[in-house]
């Protein structure tokens, strides 16, 4: 876990994949009314109910998103995002998407879209206790399961539980995954309004098992024979026999990762009070012009790949040929396979703020300082590191809400991670009604490559250490805006440096020459009638000089739908279909011991249809459900869901899938 800088709001387009992303900060998602999505609940008496939350590096209040035109935003996989054929198994973002933070980074990042990040923790405000119950079910049992409750214990003092479980057995052998993600989360103010305190407690705990993809000796996909796609033979795992008990959660042979984080963050103010003085009551005011804080964390991250000997009902042992001819790793026949790097790292983080408008926190500077200190545990021994770096930050929203200004940077002085630094610009304006906002900005990173890029890590496989220098990532970054046409158009040209990569499954590599990428964004709602919309986006993407990087030229997502009621008072309806489309690329492989993508340059994947979905969305107050009917592009002539479209080599997407996911919230 790094450091987080303390903005007032993430600027709208750090990357382009987060635009419109699913509930985050940033400008809030238009309605087809034109209204913005939250969620506000009133009871039949007088008295409103009121629901808000932050972020921890946020002085800004959300609403609840209770918009249904987009299911990615409550579904863990992003539109963007490709996956290896089952909810839970490893992900990657079809944009190209570098890392942009230095420092120390394990190096483990193909399950993230299934991680709760510590900068995404919420710590809520409610006058009410406030509860959510989702539930979907999904083909071949595939269910997420998710609860929400938070409550202030007192005026000042909210605590939030939540809790995630991704389980699905999958369509295809050894593809099992089983999830859990947990948050506790608290934040205490002082009746003054001068002390701030937040705790945040969160565990991941994630588990896929690993096919190595399908075996490659003969076309399976078009063989009646493997109509379930169960019977394909996977070139890893065995055969084991599928199970829909989602309580048994064995993974012989897979990646697991189990990461804690514990936080506290105390704020101490300085500034002025006041009153607001009412009918009945007085309430006390605040405004800091100087505040001190103090964070401590401590995680604790494991990461493991295991393949590992059965001797159950079907007995398995690792293919020993397998590992050795792929990875140059020699195991015995009846030995474990078992690759694991533990990490521990603990930090302390002061800081001091200072406001120059007592009236506009969105205004403020801040500087601090973090000592770190790590410890890791690999198959060669163990290791202690430290690092020290500074940080510092100013952020001003205008309370015209014209301007919004970022401007923030991190430096190694010294430890693992020496030398590394982040520098990162954002200016944003409203433009006026007819332009909208326009942002324009830059971000440059010199960092350390990630940790299985050293030698004591027990992902490194290669015969000897290579020395590998500091990547130097630039990026500039433009946008426009427009609510009134629903319209985002976005730019981001990359500038890479020493950029490292993997390929053929274990072997690392860096791109020591310098090498560009355009990518261009465009998001448009077009209105088809009344009340039938069509939700364009567009991703161009143009590799420019000699690079290791394949993405597709174009990819298009497209939702064409009714939305509206139908004329009833409380019903909000959205149906119609999402197609999904990107030209022919050679997409990454896939190495099930690293639990990394690599690049490959000899198979193209040139899928045979666009992605096909049909679906149902609806709301009734508090009641939200989604009805999908999904992949409907794998039809065959014979009426079967048989033409698979890959999503790496190897790797094959499901045939049709039936989703129905049901959200309720309560006020209790």
């Amino acid at each position: 876990m790094g450091f987080m800088t303390a903005s007032a709001q993430p600027p709208v387009l750090r990357k382009i994949q987060n635009i419109g992303d699913r509930g985050g900060p940033g400008l809030r998602r238009m309605s087809n009314t034109g209204q913005t999505d939250s969620l506000s609940h009133r009871n039949k008496f007088e008295d409103s109910i009121t629901i808000s939350f932050r972020y921890l590096d946020s002085a800004r209040n959300y609403k609840l998103d209770s918009s249904i035109t987009d299911f990615t935003r409550r579904f863990p996989i992003p539109a963007t995002n490709v996956y290896l054929g089952n909810v839970g198994n490893a992900s990657e973002s079809i944009l190209f998407s570098p890392h942009f933070n230095a420092g120390w980074d394990p190096g483990f990042h193909s399950f993230d879209i299934y991680k709760w990040p510590l900068e995404k923790a919420r710590f809520f405000n409610t006058t009410r206790p406030y509860s959510e119950l989702n539930y979907l079910l999904g083909s071949r049992v595939e269910q997420i399961i998710e609860l929400l409750h938070t409550r202030n214990i007192k005026p000042n003092w909210n605590a939030l539980f939540q809790y995630r479980m991704i389980n699905s057995p999958g369509f295809f052998k050894n593809q099992k995954s089983n999830h859990n993600n947990y948050l506790l989360t608290s934040w205490y103010q002082s009746k003054k309004k001068r002390y701030n305190n937040y705790v945040v407690i969160l565990a991941n705990n994630l588990q896929s098992g690993e096919s190595g993809g399908m075996m490659q000796d003969q076309d399976y996909l078009d063989d009646p024979i493997y109509k379930d796609r169960f019977n394909i033979p996977t070139v890893i795992g065995g055969d084991p026999q599928f199970g829909r008990d989602f309580f048994s959660t064995t993974i012989t042979t897979g990646n697991k990762y189990y990461e804690f984080t514990a936080l506290m963050r105390q704020q101490y103010d300085l500034g002025r009070k006041d009153s607001l003085v009412t009918d009945s009551t007085v309430i006390p005011l605040f405004f800091p012009r100087l505040r001190f804080e103090h964070t401590i964390s401590y995680s604790s991250d494991r990461y493991t790949f295991q393949d590992m000997p059965n001797f159950g009902s079907v007995s398995y042992m690792p293919d020993s040929a397998y590992y050795h001819d792929t990875y140059g790793y020699s195991v015995g026949r009846r030995d474990t396979v078992l690759f694991r790097d533990v990490w521990k790292n603990l930090q302390n983080d002061f800081s001091i703020y200072q406001f120059p408008d007592e009236k506009n926190l969105q205004q403020f500077f801040r500087v601090g300082a973090t000592v770190q200190n790590l410890h890791g545990v690999f198959t060669s021994g163990s290791r202690s590191y430290y690092n020290i770096f500074g940080h510092a930050e100013y952020r001003n929203k205008t309370k015209n809400l014209k301007w919004d200004v970022e401007a923030n940077g991190k430096l190694y002085f010294t430890g693992l991670n020496a030398g590394d630094y982040e520098a990162y610009g954002s200016l944003q304006r409203y433009a006026g009604k007819k332009i909208g906002y326009v942002q324009i900005g830059f971000q440059n990173v010199n960092r350390t490559p990630s940790f299985i890029y050293d030698s004591l890590s027990s992902f490194y496989l290669m015969p000897s250490g290579i020395d590998f220098k500091k990547e130097n990532n630039s990026q500039f970054f433009a946008s426009i805006f427009q609510p009134e046409f629903k319209m985002r158009l976005s730019g981001h040209y990359y500038l890479m440096t020493n950029y490292t990569y993997i390929t053929d499954y274990y072997k690392l590599q860096q791109q020591s020459a310098l090498f560009n990428l355009l990518q261009i964004a465009l998001q448009k709602t077009l209105r088809l009638g009344k009340h039938w919309n069509w939700h364009a986006d567009i991703y161009f993407q143009q590799v420019i000089g000699n690079s290791p990087v394949n993405v597709p030229l174009v990819f298009t997502r497209n939702r064409i739908a009714y939305e509206g009621n139908l004329g009833f008072k409380n019903l909000d309806l959205a149906f119609g279909t999402e197609i999904r489309y990107h030209t022919p690329y050679k997409a990454d492989g896939y190495s099930p011991a690293l639990g990394q993508f690599f690049t490959q340059d000899s198979i193209r994947i040139n899928n045979k249809t666009p992605d096909v979905d049909l679906y149902l969305h609806f709301r009734i107050r508090p009641f939200k459900a989604f009805v999908r009917l999904e992949n409907l592009n794998t039809i065959s002539k014979k009426g079967t869901f048989t033409n698979n479209n890959l999503a790496a080599p190897g790797y094959a997407y499901p045939g049709l899938q039936i989703r129905l996911g049901i959200y309720w919230s309560f006020v209790n």
